[in-house]
């Protein structure tokens, strides 16, 4: 029978090569999965892999997929970093969209004075609307010893309907004509654009600068030094002083306020306006963008450039090939399955092993 052994010494090497194989392993069982579908493998792979990178309005709509993903991620990183898992990203995103666009609706004649300057306020309410959210799994974990995991999983769901009540009732538009919709939001409020045509805009600059940004806290201060040591070595941590209660804090606040800003971000971009179709799944793919970028910023980078691929991918083999749109989640949930699969056999490895005699003979 085959036996799990635990490796003396898992290579180093390999384990910077495990988000490598693991993406090469998905495109084979992806080649696999066109082939059984009856499509083309050659011309699936190029939807995914090929089309999203063709042309300067192609890396226009990657960058607005990659910025919420890069800012998601970045956070995650740190709370996983710390052993705290937060995994409702995606409420803190919705809650970030909802009050940042609530600031939005406001700007009108009294505010065209601060012109472009309005989106400063806009973005500050979506990091501190993705604060408080995850502000509610710290004072539960921290008060009452709850599970972060089901608390912050749950939020997502009280998040959503939220979103429907208000796009619904009180902030649905007048002149909508009953759609479910907020206003669309004044240009004042609208994140300024890249380049005049493509929906490319600032946020893809924010989320280079918060990349480097969260390198710096993690790697060169105090309070990321002791993030880090509690989520490696508790025990360690506690034994120097660090404070448990304070690195929880810490990790969900900053996840919450990168969530909350990945969804001001696209409230105030590329939507312009609430509606039910505000949560997008990127909290969710945002925890395989942390994992597949082994939590550095620098490979978050990276990871969210590949998970934007699959998204765009997914939805062009809908629209060229009569594809449902969920393929996008299925290659999502190829990368992560084969990337744990490596993951797993760089600290172990298979061992045949000769069952007993007495199971031999039964």
């Amino acid at each position: 029978m085959l036996k799990l052994e635990t490796r003396p010494q898992p290579s180093k090497l390999m384990s910077l090569a495990s988000p490598l194989l693991a993406l090469a392993f998905t495109v084979i069982i992806g080649v696999v999965l066109f082939l059984l579908l009856g499509k083309d493998p050659v011309r699936g792979l190029q939807v995914f892999f090929v089309e999203p990178l063709k042309s300067v309005y192609a890396l226009g709509e990657l960058s607005v997929k990659a910025t919420p993903l890069i800012l998601i991620a970045l956070g995650l990183a740190v709370c996983f970093r710390s052993n705290v898992f937060n995994i409702g990203a995606e409420g803190q995103y919705i809650v970030g969209a909802l009050a940042a666009g609530y600031v939005a609706m406001q700007a009108g004649p009294g505010t065209a004075w601060m012109g472009k300057g309005f989106v400063l306020p806009i973005l500050v309410a979506g990091v501190l609307g993705g604060m408080a959210w995850a502000g509610i799994v710290a004072l539960l974990r921290d008060r009452w010893n709850a599970n972060e995991i089901l608390v912050s999983l749950m939020l997502v769901y009280v998040a959503e309907q939220v979103l429907v009540y208000l796009v619904n009732g009180p902030w649905m538009d007048p002149d909508g004509h009953n759609f479910p919709q907020t206003i669309t939001f004044l240009a004042q409020t609208r994140i300024p654009r890249l380049v005049t045509g493509l929906r490319a805009h600032i946020g893809v600059f924010i989320a280079l600068g918060a990349v480097a940004l969260l390198w710096a806290f993690m790697a060169r201060t105090y309070r990321g030094f002791a993030l880090q040591v509690g989520g490696m070595a508790p025990a360690a941590a506690r034994y120097a002083g660090f404070s448990s209660r304070s690195a929880l804090w810490t990790a969900l606040l900053l996840s919450g306020g990168m969530a909350g800003l990945a969804g001001g971000l696209e409230a105030a971009g590329p939507l312009g306006q609430l509606t039910p179709y505000v949560p997008a799944g990127y909290g969710f793919a945002a925890i395989i963008v942390a994992y597949v970028g082994r939590l550095h910023p620098v490979g978050i980078i990276f990871s969210g450039i590949l998970m934007s691929m699959f998204y765009i991918g997914g939805e062009l083999a809908q629209s060229r090939l009569g594809l449902p749109k969920s393929l996008t989640g299925v290659f999502q949930g190829m990368l992560l399955f084969t990337l744990l699969a490596c993951d797993t056999l760089i600290v172990y490895r298979i061992r045949w092993q000769r069952a007993p005699a007495a199971v031999r003979a039964a």
